[in-house]
């Protein structure tokens, strides 16, 4: 075999490294709103079972921009949701900022 066939054979069509290279924004999104979420959800659920007279006074705070978020478990379910939902958001954002980037 030439080297030059070798090359021909290696070297992807445009179109499919333009493929290859895409990201799934969906699929971004999905994936860091569960990490997103289920952070928030472990890190509630953690504090509530270590208990004491105070409970995760920092963590509380976000309250303030979570409306109907607790430090308890019923809180912690509704953070996974408000994170979940966040994430999504900002995972879709950067796949379709990387996909507009890494466009030809």
């Amino acid at each position: 075999m030439c080297p030059q066939h070798v090359n021909s054979v290696n070297a992807p069509e445009p179109s499919v490294r333009a493929t290859l290279l895409r990201l799934n924004a969906r699929a971004w999104g999905i994936a860091v709103g569960l990490v997103a979420g289920l952070l928030l959800f472990v890190a509630t659920n953690v504090l509530v079972l270590r208990g004491g007279s105070v409970v995760g006074p920092h963590l509380a705070l976000l309250s303030v921009i979570l409306p109907g978020y607790r430090v308890t478990f019923l809180g912690s379910v509704i953070g996974f949701v408000y994170a979940f939902v966040v994430g999504y958001g900002i995972g879709r954002i950067v796949g379709t900022v990387y996909n507009a980037v890494a466009r030809d």
